[in-house]
């Protein structure tokens, strides 16, 4: 049997949602290795790393990339398979196709095993530009909401990861907000105030960050 047309959707070797057996972020930075182009670790992951420390279990891993940039991570990933996502719905992603701009998530699947690896965003801004991509007049320098583990792990600022989590607010969410906002500098938690206040008025979490009025 010949290798699988990869513009052909995969109907039963796409594995259900919760197919998980994630890399941790030093392997995505080994995958990644050689990348010329802009990524960084987002979501749980993201926090833990800033802390310096795995403060809960991660069920998958996040980087957030530029959308212009996802054919360079496409070519480097070579031998996994691109999958969309939204709404739900998980769909293979043709090697000539580019991905819906109306969606924002790839996952990435290695096809022997069966397992979702990674989950990259696609990102609006530039090399210079951080944009939050829910609202995007919400922007600032990208070395602003850029951070680096001592291993060389980019991740994002938790500031921009907790404005991203604040629309779910799960329990995890409520978790990562409680652990990480006493531990954040002033300036960070004025920024995700003001920005909550502009994208979600009235969040729980706005009033818990008004003590930073007094710093």
């Amino acid at each position: 049997m010949g290798a699988p047309d990869p513009k052909q959707p995969l109907a039963n070797a796409i594995p259900g949602l919760d197919a998980w057996d994630a890399w941790r972020p030093e392997e995505a930075m080994r995958r990644l290795a050689g990348v010329a182009a802009p990524w960084c670790v987002a979501g749980g992951w993201a926090l833990d790393l800033w802390q310096g420390r795995q403060t809960r279990p991660h069920d998958d891993l996040e980087i957030a990339i530029l959308r212009e940039d996802f054919p360079i991570f496409r070519a480097h990933l070579h031998g996994l398979r691109c999958f969309i996502v939204g709404s739900g719905e998980v769909s293979v992603l043709a090697s000539d196709a580019d991905p819906d701009p109306t969606k924002h998530q790839v996952w990435i699947l290695e096809e022997p095993a069966r397992t979702w690896r990674m989950d990259i965003f696609l990102e609006p801004g530039d090399l210079d530009t951080w944009v939050f991509r829910r609202d995007e007049t919400i922007r600032c320098a990208r070395s602003r909401m850029a951070g680096t583990t001592a291993e060389g792990v980019p991740y994002l600022k938790p500031e921009a990861v907790l404005l991203y989590k604040a629309k779910a607010a799960r329990a995890k969410d409520e978790r990562d907000f409680s652990v990480c906002v006493p531990l954040m500098e002033p300036a960070s938690r004025i920024w995700l105030r003001d920005n909550l206040a502009r994208v979600h008025p009235g969040h729980p979490w706005i009033g818990r960050l008004e003590d930073a009025r007094g710093d």
